[in-house]
Parts: structure tokens; sequence; C-alpha cells
């Protein structure tokens, strides 16, 4: 009994973990239903399990309980039990059927060539779920068809579409957010851009002026760096900062996304010359520098 109480333990905090966990995983909701569905059948099958290792104690305490003569009685009671019962008598009980030694009753007078029919009716059961099948049917038509409060099938897939959509946002949003220097890619995505260009004029304006052209920091839109012009070096400095130049770090302010959008949009002002910039700072970087390594062996290998 302890094991299976150890079991019952486990499977509940397995059950209890995924609830109380982030909600910003990257596991598929499909993969996570097969789970939750094999956590649940799991739990089945240990229920079955104790009832089983129950259904064992009684007995075991039965037997304990009971003087061998008391016993032995009872266990004669059942087996008589069993042995007067007929075969078959649940499947004839289901289908209204009688036993063939009382066929002879419900036999239909005409017959035909020698052969004669049973009068045997339909099951009750039977013509319960036919008229329940019925009532069933009259109901569906009204609410789908007549009253129009269910959705039909179409309805449902644009429903199901639209859920999905937005679910899609969530995983995407999700999986952004778990981008870093390592990982990062140069990107021209509209929505990105605008984003990272709401975020700069918000946080980085103040030092680097409103159009990147730098002010108590470097100027952002020329060909030097301090720490270096890659996308991943971007992505490095605003996250991390300088402290010994007064470059606060935004980690904790801003989401991986959030800066990965002002990355992507500082490098996207690149050559744009606002007035008055800055004098370069740094070293200078060409084009194919600040590329991506994959990006330069891309283009090596043309």
């Amino acid at each position: 009994m302890k094991y299976v109480k150890s079991l019952i333990i486990i499977l509940i905090l397995s059950v209890a973990r995924p609830a109380l966990a982030a909600d910003d995983t990257l596991i598929p909701p499909d993969v996570r239903d097969y789970l939750g569905y094999g956590v649940i059948m799991a739990m089945l099958i240990l229920f079955i399990a104790a009832m089983l290792v129950l259904n064992k104690t009684f007995k075991a305490l039965t037997k304990v309980l009971l003087t061998p003569e008391q016993y032995a009685a009872m266990e004669a009671e059942r087996l008589q039990a069993k042995a007067k019962k007929p075969k078959g008598e649940v499947a004839l009980k289901l289908l209204s059927l009688k036993p063939m030694s009382e066929e002879k009753s419900i036999l239909i007078e005409h017959d035909y060539d020698g052969i004669q029919e049973l009068d045997n009716p339909t099951p009750a059961w039977f013509m319960y779920l036919f008229y329940a099948s019925i009532v069933f049917a009259v109901g569906y038509i009204l609410t789908y068809h007549v009253l129009g409060v269910g959705q039909l099938q179409d309805q449902e897939y644009v429903t199901e579409m639209k859920i999905a959509a937005k679910e899609k946002e969530v995983f995407l949003a999700n999986a952004a957010n778990q981008v870093d220097e390592k990982s990062i890619k140069l990107s021209k995505d509209p929505a990105m851009l605008s984003s990272g260009v709401a975020v700069f004029k918000q946080t980085c304006a103040p030092c680097h002026g409103e159009h990147a052209q730098g002010m108590v920091g470097p100027n952002l839109t020329d060909d030097y760096w301090l720490h270096g012009g890659k996308i991943g070096d971007v992505f490095k400095t605003i996250k991390y900062g300088v402290p010994a130049k007064g470059m606060p770090s935004w980690e904790k302010q801003l989401t991986p996304k959030q800066i990965a959008d002002v990355a992507n949009y500082i490098k996207s002002v690149h050559g744009t010359n606002p007035a008055n910039a800055k004098e370069p700072q740094g070293t200078k970087e060409t084009e194919e520098d600040a590329k991506p390594a994959v990006q330069t062996a891309m283009v090596v290998a043309h």
C-alpha cells in the first residue's frame, strides 16, 4: 500500500506542476494535451490497480475475521449460486430473449415450408435508445438550423482558426522572449522596427538623440562602434550596458524581445546621416564586418 500511496502523490504532483508553471513554455499545445491525457490514463490505471489491491485486502480481512467453518460455508454458498446461474443470462436479459427451453411458448402459429418464427420483442433498451435519438435529432435541428443558437461546422471552423491565430501570436511572443545575444537574427520586419523605434525614443533617445545621431552617447548611424557593430554585439551592449561609461543595463527593464527590436532598429538607421551627428567614436566596421557570421559565410561561398 505504501507504494500505491507514493505513486498517487507523484502523479498528483505531475498534474499540478504544469498548472503552477510559467505560461511562457515553448511546448506546443498539442504535446501538452497528449502529456495531460497520458497522466489521466496513468491515474485511471493506478486507480484500477488500487481497487484490485483493496479487493484482495477485503477478501483477506474476511478470511481472518471469520472462523474457518463460516468462511467455508460462505464460499460454498457463493459457488452454489454461481452454479445455479444459467449461462448467458445477462445476454438474454439485455436482448429480451427467453431461454431455449421456453421458446415453444412464443412460437408464432403460422409457418412457411415447415419454418416457424419466434415472437421475440425488440429489447426495451434499444427502443429507448431509438426514441432518444429521435428527440436528439429534433433538438439538434432546432438548435443549429432553426434557432441558430449553436455554430455549424463552417462557423466552428472560422472560430477555431481565430483561436489558433491568437494561440500562434502567444507562442511567437513567448518564442521571441527566448532570444539572446547568441541567437538574435538581423531582421527588417516592419512590425519589429516599429516596436524598436518606440522603445528607442523612450529609453535611448535621451543619450543617443531622437534620430540616433549621438548626444551624451555615441552616434549610432555611422560606421564606428565602441563595442561591436554586429547585431549580437548591439543586443549585448543594450542588455548588459557599459556601467564604466554611464551606459545602463536594460536587462531588467526591457524584455528580450524589446531589446531585439531596439537592436534591429539601431541597425536599420545605419547610414541615415542625420543632422548634427556626433563625431565618430570607436573602431570602424564595414557593412560586411557587421553582418552575422552565417551571412558572411554565405557571401564568401557565393
